[in-house]
């Protein structure tokens, strides 16, 4: 994608050893000067979040395009390929509860028949773990906060938070 000169980022030229910003984007010489051709190169630079999910999910691939089109930086993790751990289901657990990561409309759940089990949190951490699709998705966290499911108003909070800092 090409953005066009009158929007990028336009900075005297220090040095000409300085091959990118601070982020990464190239930088480009035009005579005495030095342009960035992405508009949004030193916004969010620091912004990084994990999500879990799985490439299928509508709602995973909603949180990557919010996160994307913010320019935050976004560390995926497959539930299919990797399951999380019971360390990382706990962050969750601990501020949602454990009945809140469970999703009672999946077709795993059905399958397993776990329509009438009754388990306390800690069996349920387990089966968690052992059955990642059981997971309500997409599970989101940015340093110490966290979200399930479609947070969008929540996320847009983070965005605003990273920008003031």
């Amino acid at each position: 994608m090409k953005w066009p000169l009158d929007r990028a980022i336009i900075r005297p030229l220090v040095s000409c050893r300085a091959p990118a910003l601070s982020n990464g984007a190239p930088v480009h010489y035009f005579e005495d000067w030095a342009y960035s051709l992405s508009p949004y190169a030193s916004v969010h630079a620091g912004m990084e979040v994990q999500i879990f999910g799985t490439a299928k999910s509508k709602e995973t691939r909603a949180a990557q395009r919010f996160f994307a089109e913010r320019r935050a930086k976004v560390h995926f993790v497959d539930l299919k390929e990797r399951a999380a751990s019971r360390g990382e289901l706990q962050k969750w657990a601990q501020k949602h509860g454990v009945t809140a990561l469970i999703d009672k409309t999946s077709r795993r759940y059905a399958e397993l028949g776990l329509g009438v089990a009754r388990m306390d949190d800690a069996r349920w951490l387990d089966k968690l773990v052992e059955e990642p699709l059981l997971l309500v998705m997409p599970l989101v966290r940015w340093q110490h906060k966290v979200t399930i499911g479609d947070a969008a108003d929540e996320w847009a909070q983070w965005i605003q938070l990273e920008k003031g800092s």
